[in-house]
């Protein structure tokens, strides 16, 4: 969000009546920042597949390892979050700024509830930035416009993009708003990505009931179509991987655990 936005006025234009996917991922995180509506989809979704809320857990944890690694070990002092969705643990400044105080963050969100949680997201440490823009996804050029006001892009940059992609209903759009992304990101960019695979029955099965609900639909892709969001970029091992897999030391989860969402990172040549 640009700075100066009115986190009153987006709360006034939300409709607590329809269910959107940052609120619910929200209550199966155990925030409280969402609505009925929300409470009632996440239950919905539950009652079918009820591991979903290790799948929100493990996403989290796979961010956290996914931008430590990075900021440690690749020297990364960048990041740009879309569909961030609303502060929870170990959010990307949190995490990025704990290992290197002096990174830049720039999160892209345009839901009206996120947005009025701007403000306490636009908190860094003294050396670095936080900043969050109002875009959508599916205007890449605008997104990039606007980060452009905070980040350095003659300087390697880690795209997040963790369980966004899956809200693009047509899998070439997908292929395409990605690559607009990254053809604009210098030599020695990232991107961390992940979504929900096709692999699971009951999955599929709640992903189809939450598109009758009213909110925007998420569609579950097979595991060649995810990893096909990484052609051309080098794939940091273990490669694209369920996100419990992905170099799993510092997570809670076992290493059996599956929970239908793969992803990993690549690195632009």
């Amino acid at each position: 969000m640009a700075q100066g936005s009115n986190g009153g006025q987006a709360l006034r234009d939300i409709d607590v009546r329809v269910p959107h996917s940052a609120r619910i991922w929200n209550y199966w995180l155990g925030g409280k920042d969402n609505f009925q509506a929300d409470r009632d989809a996440g239950d919905e979704f539950l009652a079918v597949y009820p591991e979903q809320r290790d799948k929100a857990r493990a996403c989290r944890q796979f961010l956290y390892r996914a931008v430590r690694h990075l900021a440690l070990e690749e020297g990364v002092r960048q990041f740009l979050d879309i569909g961030t969705g609303l502060p929870t643990a170990n959010n990307t400044h949190e995490v990025a700024q704990a290992a290197a105080p002096e990174s830049k963050i720039v999160y892209v969100d345009n839901d009206p509830l996120v947005l009025a949680h701007a403000r306490a997201l636009l908190t860094s440490s003294p050396e670095g930035v936080t900043n969050y823009i109002d875009a959508d996804l599916h205007d890449p050029d605008k997104v990039l416009d606007e980060a452009a006001k905070t980040l350095d892009f003659d300087r390697p940059i880690a795209l997040l993009l963790i369980g966004v992609l899956g809200h693009v209903q047509d899998y070439d759009e997908a292929r395409s708003i990605l690559s607009r992304l990254l053809a604009r990101l210098p030599s020695g960019s990232f991107l961390v990505e992940s979504d929900g695979t096709d692999s699971s029955e009951e999955y599929l099965a709640a992903v189809e009931q939450y598109a009758d609900s009213g909110g925007v639909p998420y569609n579950a892709r097979s595991y060649e179509q995810i990893a096909g969001f990484y052609e051309g970029l080098e794939v940091l091992e273990p490669g694209v991987v369920d996100i419990t897999q992905w170099r799993p030391a510092e997570t809670v989860f076992g290493r059996k655990l599956d929970v239908a969402e793969v992803g990993g990172i690549g690195r632009k040549r």
